[in-house]
């Protein structure tokens, strides 16, 4: 059933928008049609048409539909779901390729390939986008009722909140749209406040006033987590306390002079000699006429600024651990919106860095201001409003921890849960070591509303809804009505919801046992990004320890994050980001996929090249090239087979790269298996087997080097497939006109068979030998239509080249080539592995000759300098091993090409 969210103007439903059209015209039938190119195909690969072709075909015929089915194994991945607010940047592309990749392959496995999309809510971000919006037409926030307001912030989503996914259509993905849900349905909502309630009957989740994290631009408290610190260039000023008993004074360091009208205290370290006659004592607080105490407390570092700390307990986490432990006034001095209060005096109402620069003056007017000077220090802002938060004592919702976390990390030590790679698991088993009390509640209006209730006199009863709380609270008293009920304002922290993820979207915390939940859950795969291995990846364990079920998924990868060439994270903000969409309309889905792919190191950071993208495109045309040349051939009868030597090799090659990729992949070393694929197709099949069977122009290829050609095809489309989606349908489609066909992204993946390893080793000398006689054309500048006659000097054909002479003989480009046991006269000679080789009929090359001299002249001066620094025995002494040891190599090195220098030059 598809929900009521997706079913609005632009849905994924309908499919407004780029393949719209393309989806309404396309009439398939159960097989593949013939009937939209022609029996040749164009020389060249068109993306667009081809792209809205397929990602139509796949969804009118649900190819990516998943239901349960007891004849098949589950493989379930639920998508990290963007927020509403979103727009396709290149982590998304990143992350979503690869998760499509592992899907599409599983698909084609046979297995029950579930991939779960959705949206996120993303409480304080759109908030803020619709004030932002409504601030633009004249209208504030405080304007409205809560009521009014989330009709505006309902009006915003349906027209804005699904951009993402229909942007994430266009790369491609094989998500199960019909499941495509949103954190604020009212089921998910509803299984928000059921976990929010059990949890607090479990005393799990408690009320207190607390410092919290504060964010001035929202207006709403923040989880440590959500605090981004940076590194930023401030001022540390010293300012002059007097002392209240005399007329000494002490100098106080700090970069927040405007808090000083909360101070409640200044700290010196007990065994501080310079200030331990002052604890006692009191100090007046600059600017005003309020004095406070001088206490001593060993968490004061003596050798930072003065050795004397300013303490501030509502403004600051440790000055509020002091303030507990020293019973110190509590004076706050901040008000919501990052203004100073009524406690500034004259200062009320002021942000709180204009208030900073006044007060830094008036100190300076009034002799108390000793100097200022740079000072580097970390400053926390918010994640998504980007303002410098405040610490600031409040009432807020909790989370205890520290029963959740232990279950949490023993799921992964015990190897429940694997992480890719594994590394992160140290920095998941060090957070969860730690861990402090989650901050739930937030100061906003959109999202889900926290379940409690306040009764006249204060007391909170916390129910699943209305009328579970009317019964509640009657309980305690029978004279409280439903009017006496006030709930809270607060919503709960995003994460809250996102925390229930991967039971809530099979509804597996309200019904638990339904069928959806008991066949597709637990997930098998989690794809996501590092930096929310805290907010997302361990919390979601958490929720299934604390909900009784199974772990929430067995695999999480990691993935790197995308940066430009200079290292830097790709952002809106540093204008450094490409457009994904631009890309893909200039390079092709296929070709951004590969590019992405072939530039990500598994859990590694990757340095996006725009190149990596055109060399994606570019292994798509080879692609197309390879299966427009095979399919222009024309197969006659020859017995026996002509090329039975290229098909066994490639058959060996293709079945031992086959190997290599599915270990790969069960290792999400993504990056790798790509890699694996492109040097089968380009090098081995492209360069060396295709060229190794194609006929002379005119001529006809032997019936059954032409079925083993189409073959090997078919199979490398389907091992690509998951990579490149697009082209691989369509020429797979192709590749099969006129028959019945499965389509591409359900055929059985092909399973690696055993393959002669030693049939694969006896073909590289051959393969050396075509490079060598590359080398030596590009060496001497021979022309390449210019015939070498070539010798091997053996007593007897080696078998190694004997298998392969034929082919060597057409791809060097070869008028004779022959074994003989003795050197000839006037040729050039080289070695090629353990092969002396004779390269005869070349003639005198003067160019080539001076070439090679100039460059025996540069390697033996090389050889000098080597030489000089190898006979120091200063550097042999002071260098380390590995030094010497790179130097002694590059010198056997240099020695050899200087070798085979002189021979060619001699010969």
């Amino acid at each position: 059933m598809r929900k009521p969210w997706i079913q609005q103007p632009r849905s994924i439903a309908t499919f407004e928008g780029p393949f719209e059209a393309v989806f309404q015209q396309v009439h398939c039938s159960s097989h593949f049609s013939t009937q939209n190119h022609p029996s040749v195909p164009s020389p060249a690969y068109s993306t667009e048409a081809i792209e809205k072709k397929w990602y139509a075909h796949w969804l009118k015929h649900d190819v990516f539909q998943a239901q349960p089915d007891p004849h098949k194994v589950p493989y379930t991945v639920v998508m990290p779901p963007p927020n509403i607010t979103g727009v396709l940047h290149m982590g998304h592309i990143l992350n979503n390729t690869v998760q499509d990749v592992l899907v599409r392959r599983a698909r084609m496995q046979g297995k029950m390939a579930c991939w779960v999309p959705g949206l996120d809510h993303a409480s304080i971000a759109t908030e803020a986008k619709v004030v932002a919006l409504l601030k633009s037409q004249g209208i504030a926030k405080n304007d409205l009722s809560r009521e009014e307001f989330l009709e505006h912030v309902w009006a915003w989503k349906e027209k804005h909140g699904s951009v993402i996914l229909h942007q994430l259509q266009r790369l491609g993905v094989s998500c199960d749209w019909n499941r495509a849900q949103f954190t604020m349905d009212p089921r998910h909502s509803r299984a928000v406040v059921d976990t929010f309630v059990r949890l607090y009957e479990q005393g799990c989740v408690y009320r207190d006033t607390r410092m919290v994290y504060w964010d001035p631009e929202g207006q709403t408290t923040l989880s440590e987590d959500e605090v981004q610190y940076k590194s930023v260039s401030g001022k540390l000023y010293y300012i002059r306390y007097n002392l209240a008993e005399s007329d000494a004074f002490i100098e106080v360091a700090t970069t927040r002079p405007e808090t000083l009208f909360g101070d409640a205290a200044l700290c010196v370290h007990p065994n501080d000699k310079r200030h331990q006659s002052w604890v006692g004592r009191h100090a007046v607080v600059p600017l005003t006429s309020r004095c406070i105490p001088i206490i001593a407390d060993p968490y004061v570092d003596p050798d930072f600024g003065t050795g004397c700390l300013k303490i501030t307990p509502a403004h600051d986490m440790n000055d509020y651990a002091l303030g507990k432990r020293h019973n110190l006034p509590f004076i706050e001095v901040l008000e919501k919106d990052g203004k100073l209060s009524a406690a500034a005096g004259s200062y009320a109402g002021v942000d709180r860095f204009v208030a900073r620069k006044r007060v830094v003056q008036a100190l300076g007017s009034q002799g108390c201001l000793v100097k200022s000077e740079t000072h580097v220090h970390n400053v926390g802002f918010s994640e998504r409003t980007h303002a410098a938060v405040e610490p600031r004592l409040s009432t807020q919702w909790f989370v205890r921890m520290s029963p959740l976390a232990q279950p949490a990390l023993e799921e992964v030590e015990r190897g429940k849960i694997l992480f890719y790679p594994k590394k992160f698991k140290n920095m998941y088993r060090a957070w969860l070591t730690q861990v402090r009390d989650w901050c739930v509640s937030r100061q906003l209006w959109w999202g889900h509303r926290i379940p409690a209730y306040y009764t006249p006199d204060g007391r909170v009863v916390v129910a699943r809804s209305p009328e579970d709380a009317l019964r509640k609270a009657q309980a305690i008293d029978a004279r409280i009505t439903a009017l006496d009920l006030r709930q809270d304002e607060d919503v709960l922290d995003t994460w809250f919801s996102s925390w229930l993820w991967p039971l809530s979207v099979f509804d597996g915390i309200l019904a638990p046992e339904n069928a959806q939940m008991r066949y597709f859950y637990p997930t098998q795969d989690l794809v996501t990004a590092p930096e929310i291995i805290f907010f997302w990846v361990a919390r979601m364990i958490m929720a299934g320890k604390v909900l009784q079920q199974p772990a929430p998924f067995q695999n999480v990868y990691f993935t790197g994050i995308v940066r430009d060439k200079q290292g830097r994270k790709m952002s809106k903000s540093l204008g450094n980001s490409p457009d994904p969409l631009e890309l893909i309309d200039q390079y092709g889905a296929d070709g951004v996929r590969v590019g992405m792919l072939l530039s990500a190191p598994a859990g590694n950071d990757l340095l996006f090249d725009q190149k990596h993208c055109r060399q994606g495109r570019n292994f798509a045309h080879k692609l197309w090239n390879a299966f427009c040349l095979i399919d222009g051939w024309k197969a006659c009868v020859s017995s026996p087979p002509a090329h039975a030597a290229a098909t066994a090799w490639f058959t060996a090659r293709q079945h031992q790269a086959l190997t290599a990729l599915d270990h790969q992949l069960a290792q999400f070393r993504l990056s790798e298996a790509l890699m694996t694929l492109y040097k089968l197709v380009w090098d081995d099949f492209c360069a060396r087997f295709l060229e190794f069977i194609k006929p002379n122009s005119g001529a006809a290829v032997d019936a059954t080097t032409y079925r083993y050609a189409r073959d090997f095809l078919g199979n490398l489309l389907k091992m690509l497939h998951p990579f490149m989606p697009f082209i691989t349908e369509e020429l797979w489609d192709r590749l099969h006109k006129g028959k019945p066909s499965a389509c591409l992204a359900v055929t059985p993946w092909p399973v690696p068979q055993p393959y002669n390893a030693a049939l694969l080793q006896q073909a590289e000398p051959a393969f050396g030998l075509m490079v060598s006689i590359r080398n030596l054309r590009g060496q001497h500048r021979i022309p390449a239509h210019q015939p070498i006659a070539l010798q091997i000097q053996a007593a007897a054909w080696p078998n190694a080249l004997k298998l392969y002479a034929r082919y060597i003989q057409k791809m060097a480009r070869l008028c004779s080539f022959t074994c003989l046991d003795q050197q000839p006269k006037n040729a050039l000679t080289f070695q090629s592995g353990q092969y002396i080789c004779h390269a005869m009929g070349v003639g005198g090359n003067t160019d080539a000759d001076a070439a090679l001299q100039k460059e025996l002249d540069h390697l033996m001066d090389f050889l000098r300098k080597i030489d000089a620094k190898l006979n120091n025995d200063r550097f042999i002494q002071q260098a380390p091993a590995s030094v010497v040891a790179l130097e002694q190599r590059k010198k056997r090195d240099v020695q050899h090409r200087i070798t085979s220098i002189q021979n060619q030059l001699r010969s």
